[in-house]
């Protein structure tokens, strides 16, 4: 049996982990996060990422593994809150999505406590750092 493939698709300021805002996001980086993700789930997924500041190469990922790949982790940062293109690209797709956020949204500002995403997503999973894309892999397996 071939692994599953995953992606973990990371949307604006994501790439500053480690970097941004460490009481909030942590002081670990995503390169060095998913560095040991890949060494964890080596023999069960065939696991990639991408990340990118730009609201349609996003969508173009999407659109491009959305209907080959068994799974799609999306964090879309901010995009979550504004995006209805980001919304109706994870609509289009048949590979199923889960919204993922490193931070508890609800326990935010007001403006972040509403996503555009998440009435097309499979589940979402919030509030536990970076252990939530680790929670995401899990319900895949």
């Amino acid at each position: 049996m071939s692994a599953k493939k995953i992606i973990i698709i990371n949307g604006p300021n994501l790439n500053l982990l480690g970097k941004r805002e460490p009481d909030i996001y942590g002081n670990m980086s995503f390169e060095d996060f998913f560095a040991e993700l890949k060494e964890i789930y080596s023999a069960e997924i065939q696991l990639s990422q991408y990340q990118s500041n730009v609201e349609g190469e996003l969508i173009n990922k999407i659109q491009e593994v959305g209907f080959s790949y068994h799974g799609i982790i999306l964090n879309a940062g901010g995009y979550t809150h504004t995006s209805v293109a980001l919304r109706d690209a994870v609509a289009a797709v048949k590979t199923p999505v889960i919204e993922v956020h490193i931070s508890n949204p609800y326990a935010r500002e007001e403006f972040r406590q509403h996503s555009l995403i998440s009435g097309v997503c499979k589940g979402i999973i919030a509030g536990f750092g970076l252990e939530s894309y680790v929670l995401a892999l899990d319900s895949f397996l």
